[in-house]
């Protein structure tokens, strides 16, 4: 039996990236702002084209054999899929690491919504080939804002290059994501540099033989520091230090490389510092302030992990709907005649339309939070800097989860569509499922975002984030006049009762119920979002008066969300507000 999809799906719908930078979400508009005066509609849409030509012909017909064959441990080093050099080369030439990096330190200055929907295409092509890339890009950020000149000469061009490559270092087995309990040591040495001994755990991209050299960022403590989290440092751990301008073996060590259910193109190892005393590493910006430091990386890595989930998801969608166009099967009610495509059975269409608004609604979710993040960086008045820096804070839950959450359900109908040959190695919906399951775990899971978004974003500065979210959705609204009213109302129902199910949170001083329901609350406040992102397409379908199919396809999708989902907003508030405290009640030994 030949394996399908090894060349047909086209990963997204060209159509409706399109359509969200620059119809939906005007990537255009950015090009007024002095950081992205010399680019244009056309330089972006060049960008873009660029990464689906090389996702479509190089990366999506390594994924199945980098599936087949993981990496592996052999005389200490891991080795990865032959294929993977050349892609990494390929990802590195079309400067996928840099891409939203100043001219200045090699980079090509684009916006961050653009560079979302053109890497899209990678996730959705390879996602463990690309992880090197984004692994890497958000490491040599940290050098890039809090490092030395000389850390930037020496480690961070190079891994803007993609000659060498990166990671983030902060998970230990006895912590988890507890990082107050990380227990990496880092002793001064008297020349600037740190001996660092301890042990790190699920390092993507740990050790590999694709580059020369390995970065890893990672949180240890000085001797003397506080306890907790106010006691954590940042350093620059090369696996090669460079001394005297020369790089030598910097006392690294591969414990294990673990076997992951999904993912297998992407090593994730045990990693051991200074086995023999030798490892040494490198403070980056002041002592004891490596967690601020790294949650900058951690923050852009949630908005990667979601635009992961919708593009593991956006794929699976597409193999659907093609397999659900050209699979004969069955006849409908009310035919006579042959065999019918299953698109034709109206339950297959309830689970593509399904799929659809998942990975359309949290693709424009991730667009939508990334042009936030530009213009809180980039724009001019300071007014709009931070009303955007609060909009992506607050955001920043909603789109790591969603995707990864709602991603794995669309991903689960992907392989029902498929029916028996879903549920087979042979179809590669089964591959997309195992890939995406990991995205509502790493980089803080669903319960650690819910616990964030409730116990912090909310009630941050006085709640202004909330409140500023209330009035985007609140002008979403009364723009959409031509929207049929149920679909309106339903999203002005979903978001006062959101307001209101806040506020009595808020005031409720057990903060253990309040944050006990923590994940209903993030479901919640997810569907609202979600259906403000879907009456913002439809507002825009509908304006464009058009019976082009994608139009319409829009204002059905939409209609769907709205009419079958907002209305559970008001079964979530009133689980919460009940009081419902069967897991906090149920003892250890009840189980």
């Amino acid at each position: 039996m030949r394996y399908r999809g090894a060349m047909a799906n086209p990963l997204l719908n060209d159509r409706d990236v399109s359509f969200l930078l620059f119809e939906l979400f005007d990537a255009a508009e950015l090009c007024s702002l002095p950081a992205f005066a010399e680019h244009s509609a056309e330089t972006f849409a060049m960008y873009v084209d660029a990464c689906r030509k090389v996702a479509r012909e190089a990366l999506f017909p390594a994924y199945r054999p980098m599936d087949e064959v993981p990496p592996r441990l052999s005389d200490g080093r891991v080795l990865v899929h032959p294929k993977m050099k050349e892609l990494h080369r390929r990802l590195s030439e079309l400067g996928a690491v840099n891409a939203t990096r100043p001219v200045e330190v090699g980079g090509q200055q684009l916006p961050l919504m653009v560079a979302a929907c053109a890497h899209a295409y990678l996730m959705a092509a390879n996602l463990s080939a690309y992880g090197y890339t984004g692994l890497t890009a958000g490491a040599a950020r940290l050098i890039e804002s809090f490092g030395t000149d000389a850390q930037r000469r020496d480690y961070m061009a190079r891994m803007y290059e993609g000659t060498w490559t990166g990671t983030m270092a902060l998970t230990e087995p006895q912590a988890g994501s507890s990082l107050a309990d990380v227990a990496t040591r880092a002793t001064p040495v008297g020349d600037g540099s740190y001996r660092i001994q301890g042990s790190k755990i699920f390092i993507s991209g740990g050790d590999h033989d694709l580059t020369d050299n390995i970065v890893h960022m990672a949180l240890a403590r000085i001797e003397g520091a506080p306890p907790g989290v106010k006691g954590i440092s940042l350093f620059l751990v090369p696996a090669r230090r460079i001394e005297d301008g020369v790089a030598i073996a910097n006392d690294t060590a591969v414990a294990g490389v673990i076997h992951k259910i999904g993912w297998r193109g992407l090593p994730s190892i045990a990693l051991n510092f200074g086995e023999n005393g030798d490892c040494r590493g490198y403070l980056v910006g002041e002592p004891n302030q490596g967690l601020a430091y790294m949650f900058q990386m951690m923050n852009e890595a949630r908005l990667m992990v979601g635009l992961n989930g919708v593009s593991t998801a956006y794929v699976a969608y597409q193999e659907a709907l093609e397999y659900a166009k050209t699979r004969p099967q069955g006849r409908t009610a009310k035919g006579s005649g042959g065999q019918v495509a299953i698109i034709g059975h109206a339950d297959v269409r309830r689970m593509l339309l399904r799929q659809k608004a998942i990975v359309e609604g949290g693709l424009s979710l991730i667009v939508y939070a990334s042009r936030c993040a530009d213009l809180a960086e980039h724009a001019v008045d300071p007014k709009v800097r931070q009303e955007n820096a609060l909009l992506l804070d607050l955001l920043t839950p909603i789109a790591k989860s969603f995707p990864a959450e709602k991603g794995f359900e669309a991903n689960a109908l992907a392989v029902q569509i498929h029916g028996g040959y879903g549920y087979s190695s042979e179809y590669l919906p089964e591959a997309w499922l195992r890939d995406q399951k990991l995205n509502s775990i790493h980089e803080g899971t669903t319960g650690i975002q819910s616990l964030d978004l409730l116990g912090r974003k909310v009630m941050l500065h006085g709640g202004a984030a909330f409140k500023l979210l209330l009035r985007e959705i609140e002008r979403a609204i009364a723009a959409a006049q031509d929207l049929p009213r149920d679909q309106v109302d339903a999203l002005a129902q979903g978001t006062e009762t959101l307001r209101k199910l806040t506020t009595s949170l808020l005031t409720n001083a057990d903060a253990e119920l309040r944050l006990a329901h923590s994940v209903d609350y993030l479901e919640a406040f997810s569907t609202v979002v979600i259906g403000w992102m879907w009456l913002l397409q439809a507002t825009a379908a509908k304006r464009a008066r058009s019976d082009d199919p994608f139009y319409q396809g829009k204002l059905s999708a939409a209609q769907y969300f709205l009419r079958t989902e907002l209305p559970r907003v008001a079964t979530l508030a009133a689980l919460i507000d009940s009081g419902e405290d069967s897991y906090l009640r149920a003892q250890p030994d009840s189980f």
